[in-house]
Parts: C-alpha cells; structure tokens; sequence
C-alpha cells in the first residue's frame, strides 16, 4: 500500500468507480476508452494494460525478425508508451513499478534503434544527479534551434513525441524531452519534486544544449503539456534570456487547489509520491509554494498559452487574468466547450494539432513575428475556424454569447 495515507483516500470508490465507467484514469470528459473492459478499478490498470504492452513488445519482436523494419518501429514506440501508462498508476517504487517502468525504457531502446533520424538518450548532470532525456535531432545534425518539451505528471519522456510524427523536427528543429525531478527516470532514481526544483533542472538542461555542437544556442524555446505548463512558465517566469520563446498548452499553473483538492482523488495521491512526502501536511506545505501567479512580470520570452473553457483545473477566468498580468508578447487560445485536452480535432494519439500548431508558433516566435506590445486573445467557437483565422481575435468580451 502506498504511502502517505491522505484525507482524499476516502474518494477512492467514486474513483475507481469513474475508472470503470469511463475506461480512463483521467480526461474522463474525453470520448472513447483507454483501458479493456476487463478494467474495473484503479488498482487493476497496471496489469491488464501491462498485458496489452507484453503483447505489443511481442508483435514488435516478431515483425524485427521478420525484416520489417518500420512496422517493428512502429509497434515498439506503441509498446513503449503503453509500458509508461501501465506503470504510471502504481504510486509506489515497487518491483511492479520496476519491472513496467523498465520494459518502457527497453521498448525506447528500440525505437531509438530503428529510427530513421538520430535519437540519443542522454544524462544530463543537475545537482549532484543525472536527468535523463531523449534527444531526437535532425537528420545530418545541422546546427539548429531545439525545443525542449516538458512533459505532464502524467507522462514519461518515451510519450511524446510518436517518433513517426515529429513536430519538431518537421519544422527545422531538433527536440529534447525530459524527465524532470519527480517524472519517469528521475523519479525511480530518488530525484523528487520539490516546490521550485523543476524550474532548475530546465535551466540545467538549456545550458547542457549550449553546449551541443547541434544547437543554435540563441535559439532554445520551451513546449510544455498539461502539468508541464506549470514548469514551462515557472522557467519564463525566472526571466533567464536563455529562453526565446515559450509554448504551454493545457493550463495547469493556476493555484494547485484547483487540481488537488477539487478535482480527481488521485492527483493528490500522484503527488504525494512524485515529491516524496512523508505526511499530508508536508505535502500541502510543497504544493502551496508551487505558485507562478504574481511573477508573470518575469515573464519577457514570447509566450502562447492554451486552455480549455470548462477545464475544471484552471478556471477560466483566472487564466485571462494570468494572461493579463503577462507584460511579454503573447496570445491566448480558449477552446469552446473544452476541457483540459485543447485541439480543434479529436486527438490521434499524441498526433494533436495543438503541438503541430504550437511548434508552428515558435517558429514564427523566432522569426521575430511577436514584437513588443503584441497581445492576441482567440476565442476558438466549436465548429469554427482555428487559431490563425479571424473568429474571435481581440475580442473585449471572450463570452460564448458575444457574437
């Protein structure tokens, strides 16, 4: 039984009970199933869809021998990531835990393998640890911008990008994903979470790709998901001149109260386990120093942020207010009857237009597009256009009623 034991425990049966009838352990406003049936509870995730991993590494295996070289490509980075959301569940470092979070990493070995552009996977020193990351790079390995993405606490490094379907790499830059403290690698290793180490090891990282022979070191930006926009603007915040632009898609850096105590029993139970608290107490104490609201003027990098209208972990009109306060360039895309997950299109898999879009947006950040003075809101209406067309650009009012 994970440790520690929290108030928010007592919700487990509604949990498990939402686990059942949607086939999610989060995103339950999303449509379709992520888990079989066979899925009835919290605790039954890591093992029926471990299963469907095994089976998975094991058709991948199988199409290697054969000779197919991209069918097994493709089939492994599916096995890897299914690996990552089996052990993702288990709140403990356990042989369980071990065994799926390493059939993950064995699966990316692959993938990394049979890949047709470079991948690397690097440790990165950061205070007397290591941060393990995976550097994908352009073929030829010309000297270029790089991304760094900062995945959500609910992701490990192998998720994104599908290696088929590289956003930054189709625009001219290479990527680097990591394992923050508290995520994936790290936090098996004993790097934890703490109020205001993530922000750090970004740095950590964006000062190791300065120096790569590959990357133009004037030219490093920052991706960040869901949880990872917390980290992403937490870094902008700082004001380090080393980030030129900055991308946080899926608002996640409002007051924690928002995720923890209203939202979901388990992300209070994930968190008490990615900082290593010893005690509910010491836990609260973590999260109500993990604030970003009050040093948007830090902020000075161009910056785009996405959200959700009815996203339930960022009221919306807390995050105008964020977007206000922010002195940089920037725009701000509210999706319509959205929650969490922000795209104009059903998601694919990790194929979402909010990161093809996004990565577009640094681009055109680093191509000097976004002056001083520059502030966009959009108002993106379900069944309407996207975000670079007219629909709702710098509206006063960005209520569903304002035609």
């Amino acid at each position: 039984m994970r440790t520690p034991r929290l108030d928010r425990d007592r919700q487990q049966w509604i949990f498990d009970y939402l686990v059942k009838e949607t086939g999610r352990v989060f995103h339950w406003d999303a449509d379709g199933r992520n888990f079989p049936a066979s899925v009835k509870s919290h605790a039954q995730i890591s093992k029926h869809v471990g299963r469907i991993a095994q089976r998975m590494e094991r058709v991948a295996q199988e199409e290697e021998a054969a000779g197919h070289r991209m069918t097994a490509f493709e089939l492994y980075y599916k096995a890897s990531a299914q690996f990552g959301a089996a052990q993702h569940p288990v709140l403990e470092t356990n042989d369980e835990k071990r065994y799926l979070h390493g059939r993950c990493i064995a699966n990316y070995e692959k993938v990394m393998e049979l890949s047709p552009y470079p991948m690397e996977r690097v440790e990165i020193p950061f205070e007397g640890a290591e941060l393990q990351c995976n550097f994908h790079m352009l073929k030829g390995r010309p000297k270029a911008p790089c991304v760094i993405f900062i995945p959500g606490c609910d992701m490990t490094k192998e998720m994104y990008p599908d290696p088929q379907v590289n956003h930054a790499l189709d625009r001219g830059m290479h990527l680097l994903v990591m394992d923050g403290p508290g995520q994936g690698t790290s936090n098996l290793r004993g790097t934890k979470l703490t109020a205001d180490n993530y922000e750090r090891s970004v740095l950590a990282v964006a000062q190791w790709l300065q120096g790569r022979k590959e990357v133009d070191g004037d030219k490093i930006t920052v991706f960040s998901q869901s949880m990872g926009s917390h980290w992403g603007l937490g870094v902008a915040a700082m004001g380090d001149p080393i980030i030129k632009a900055n991308v946080g898609v899926w608002a996640s850096y409002l007051d924690k109260y928002y995720i923890l105590d209203t939202f979901s029993p388990r992300y209070k139970q994930l968190f008490g386990y990615l900082t290593g608290a010893k005690s509910e107490e010491e836990l609260d104490k973590i999260v109500s120093q993990m604030s970003i609201e009050g040093k948007e003027g830090g902020i000075t990098a161009p910056t785009l942020l996405t959200t959700g209208e009815y996203d339930a972990r960022s009221p919306v009109e807390l995050v105008y207010s964020f977007y206000d306060r922010i002195k940089a360039p920037k725009e701000l895309w509210v999706y319509e009857d959205s929650y969490h997950q922000t795209t104009v299109f059903p998601a694919q898999g990790q194929r979402m237009d909010c990161h093809s879009m996004g990565m577009d947006w640094i681009v055109d950040a680093l191509a000097g597009k976004y002056k001083a003075g520059h502030a966009r809101k959009m108002y993106l209406r379900s069944g309407g256009g996207g975000p670079n067309g007219k629909q709702g650009e710098d509206q006063d009012s960005m209520h569903w009623w304002v035609k």
